[in-house]
């Protein structure tokens, strides 16, 4: 079940008598691994976000430092994926029934006495909603430190392994997710399907852009044929080994920031 979690790092491997003799709850570091099922390109299976955050979170929670509380929960493996929906195989919840899972899984930690809890997000169509689950509970429970951090968000230098295209345009199922999953998963990796597909939706001197600061929703069906933008025929296992090692590093400085941050500090009387 734990997957790439380490089982002595897996949640659901814990008693009811070990959360209830847990000291120091209020301070133990929670993950809950967010993924989605959805297409990746004719190459790559629909697990691919994931198996990128148990595999960061795992990697990361392998050689963290024990005296540091931390456990991921088990994967959210559904999300919302709806920008994929011309694509056979893609699975998707609603925003409404995404924010629905994860707020009462976080009431149901809130109530075994845990105060901190991150949200691990692998998927970039979803990082929204897990912002405002984060800030309605953060409302409902002043306690509660909630923490909606995106996988790739945290300090590495993995743009340096790619190409200043795929830097700039490489959003799904190119160079970096192709090499993670080489290395996470090479039996489901097809390579010779593999084939590199830009969009081509704006001019040069465009202000508008996919994921910029003058956003267009779009579909993928918008912008790609074959469900991949990007290009993931520089892909190696050696470069996935690399990227994963340096996100990884960047979830162990991340985990023991929250396992420090004690909260806010009251704020001074007005005058």
């Amino acid at each position: 079940m734990h997957g790439f979690i380490p089982p002595n790092r897996y949640y659901a491997y814990l008693s009811w008598t070990d959360v209830r003799d847990m000291t120091h709850k209020e301070n133990v570091v929670l993950i809950q691994p967010v993924g989605a099922i959805e297409q990746h390109g004719p190459h790559l299976p629909l697990a691919v976000d994931s198996a990128i955050a148990t595999g960061v979170i795992g990697r990361a929670l392998a050689t963290l430092d024990p005296a540091i509380p931390a456990y991921a929960l088990p994967p959210q493996y559904l999300g919302k994926s709806n920008e994929h929906c011309h694509f056979p195989g893609t699975l998707t919840l609603s925003a409404a029934t995404l924010g629905q899972i994860l707020t009462e899984t976080a009431e149901s930690l809130y109530q075994a006495g845990f105060r901190k809890l991150v949200f691990a997000n692998a998927h970039g169509g979803q990082p929204q909603v897990l912002e405002i689950v984060a800030r309605d509970l953060r409302e409902k429970y002043p306690d509660f430190q909630i923490f909606p951090f995106f996988i790739w968000q945290v300090p590495h230098k993995v743009s340096e392994l790619l190409t200043p295209r795929e830097r700039s345009e490489g959003i799904h199922a190119g160079d970096a997710e192709t090499s993670v999953l080489l290395a996470l998963l090479p039996q489901q990796v097809h390579m010779g399907r593999a084939k590199a597909e830009y969009p081509n939706a704006f001019d040069a001197n465009s202000l508008l852009s996919l994921e910029g600061k003058l956003p267009v929703a779009w579909l993928t069906s918008d912008i790609s044929t074959s469900g991949v933008v990007g290009d993931p025929t520089t892909a190696t296992a050696k470069k996935g080994e690399k990227i994963l090692n340096q996100v990884a590093q960047g979830w162990q400085d991340a985990i023991a920031a929250v396992h420090q941050f004690q909260g806010f500090k009251p704020l001074s009387a007005q005058p």
